[in-house]
């Protein structure tokens, strides 16, 4: 190893990625220091899409690199998304590198919306994503994102998801009319879950979003116990009752081990529409103590704004619609933080294990 690359790993040694929480070299995102009669090329590789990142994170590497009397420095910075770990005694769903679990303990903080908007922001990231509406009594997706309608059969036997925002979605409300009540005991509407999942033609998606009902029933369970799940994320608001439930989803996803990969704060502050005061309505630092009680990641903060609700409530989510809007930027931080955290995870190789068939002959 030459001086060149010595000071460039230790610059970058030094230096942690806002994202992964890490350096670049001990998340092994750097992958090649190679120097030529032009200069030196630094290949960076991560684990999460980097559309909107990636000048961003070139910019800051050749100003923290700037001081040293190496001559041109290149950085190249591109992403390869891998499918992580999940729960013991599932299987992998073949179209579908990693299942996030959008969860709350409780009803009203805005779960759906954020699933929504997430999901779009990781596709606007570079992600190939999914979002799947797992709440089979009160679906909302179908509206937030524009997807009424049934979906189509190609061989009859399975469904093609629809696609809104260039997202593959699929929903219980795509089945029957949206006034249409679900009076179902729970073996039926597991049931639904699993045939919604496994019977949907997903398309090479690199994240599925599953926006899950709200509480720890027959629902919640099948999702953990029966789905490959990469790892969920706990949306709440700072209001003590919400934080209650929230702790117990939490708990819930620790006892089927699946992974937690962080805390949304949702309705963290209300910003008037006429003089655009901010007040903290519900409270303020809930979803921050609760992060570090239990030693997660507190992804971010969200605030109470009309546009956010008026948005999904149209079929237009503020992320897609005003994509350079302060809102849209948060759902991309957040979006960035919830994949990169992803990433550090171990990868699943169960695709690579060879197949062992038993044949008479």
């Amino acid at each position: 190893m030459n001086t060149t690359e010595n000071e460039i790993k230790e610059l970058l040694e030094n230096q942690i990625d806002p994202y992964l929480g890490k350096d670049l070299i001990s998340s092994g995102a750097l992958k090649n220091i190679h120097t030529h009669d032009q200069g030196t090329t630094v290949e960076i590789q991560l684990g999460f899409p980097v559309d909107n990142y990636r000048e961003i994170l070139v910019r800051r590497l050749e100003s923290l690199c700037s001081g040293l009397n190496v001559g041109n420095i290149e950085f190249q910075v591109t992403s390869k998304i891998l499918a992580r770990e999940v729960q013991k005694g599932t299987k992998p769903l073949s179209q579908v590198k990693n299942v996030i679990a959008i969860a709350s303990g409780k009803g009203g903080v805005g779960k759906s919306t954020t699933a929504a908007n997430l999901a779009i922001a990781l596709q606007q990231e570079g992600g190939k994503v999914g979002v799947l509406d797992a709440d089979i009594y009160g679906p909302s997706q179908t509206r937030m994102l524009g997807t009424q309608g049934r979906p189509d059969s190609k061989d009859g036997k399975s469904m093609e998801p629809k696609v809104s925002y260039q997202l593959q979605t699929m929903s219980i409300g795509n089945l029957v009319e949206e006034d249409t009540p679900m009076i179902w005991r729970g073996p039926m509407a597991t049931g639904a879950l699993e045939q919604l999942i496994n019977d949907t033609n997903w398309h090479d998606l690199d994240y599925l979003i599953i926006d899950l009902p709200p509480g720890t029933g027959d629902i919640q369970l099948t999702l953990c116990q029966k789905i490959p799940v990469s790892g969920a994320v706990i949306v709440t608001t700072p209001q003590d009752i919400a934080l209650l439930d929230a702790r117990k989803g939490l708990k819930m996803f620790e006892k089927v081990n699946v992974p937690v990969l962080g805390v949304i704060e949702n309705m963290s502050v209300h910003i008037c529409s006429e003089c655009g005061h901010s007040e903290h309505i519900f409270g303020s630092g809930g979803g921050e103590s609760m992060a570090k009680q239990y030693e997660i990641e507190m992804l971010g903060s969200l605030p109470l704004d009309i546009k956010i609700r008026e948005g999904v409530d149209n079929g237009r989510p503020t992320a897609a619609i005003e994509p350079d809007s302060e809102i849209a930027k948060s759902y991309r931080e957040i979006a960035r933080k919830i994949a990169a955290r992803l990433a550090l995870k171990a990868r699943d190789f169960s695709s690579k294990f060879p197949k062992i068939v038993i044949q008479n002959t």
